[in-house]
């Protein structure tokens, strides 16, 4: 019994939209992930993007358990002595709450090459409007579920 490999001209990509709102952040990026990786699908090779494009709608109406609002911060760093950088999750959801979603996304993706292959098919936005239309995203919920 030989294991399947997946040929990159074999593999088809389809479009998914995930609604954002009401979610729970690390839920939501969870079955981002998956979808951006292809896990979901039976072909799914590890050194191959298998995954499909995921859109993300609602991005500001995300959610997160217990203090997390108040008491999160996201940190980076300018790359100069002292160059610290901190923001809030508040301070961060209101001026950009795709950030607050593309961060929890990437933390779960693998890290090189191809994870950042991966990532680059992520799309997210701060409304119900997004510029996809012309894909025929297919709406996707966080059951694992098309609909």
């Amino acid at each position: 019994m030989r294991s399947y490999v997946a040929k990159p001209s074999d593999i088809e990509k389809t479009w998914y939209v995930i609604d954002a709102e009401g979610q729970t952040l690390g839920r939501l990026a969870t079955e981002a992930a998956t979808l951006l990786r292809g896990k979901h699908k039976p072909t799914f090779t590890p050194h191959i993007d298998t995954g499909d494009y995921v859109i993300i709608i609602n991005a500001e109406k995300v959610e997160v358990t217990g203090k997390k609002r108040k008491d999160k911060i996201y940190r980076h760093y300018t790359g100069f002595p002292g160059g610290v950088r901190e923001v809030s999750f508040e301070r961060l959801l209101e001026k950009k709450p795709e950030e607050i979603v593309r961060h929890a996304v990437k933390g779960m993706m693998p890290n090189g090459r191809l994870g950042r292959q991966m990532y680059k098919k992520l799309k997210v936005f701060k409304g119900p409007e997004h510029p996809h239309q012309a894909q025929k995203p297919v709406k996707w919920d966080l059951m694992g579920r098309e609909e």
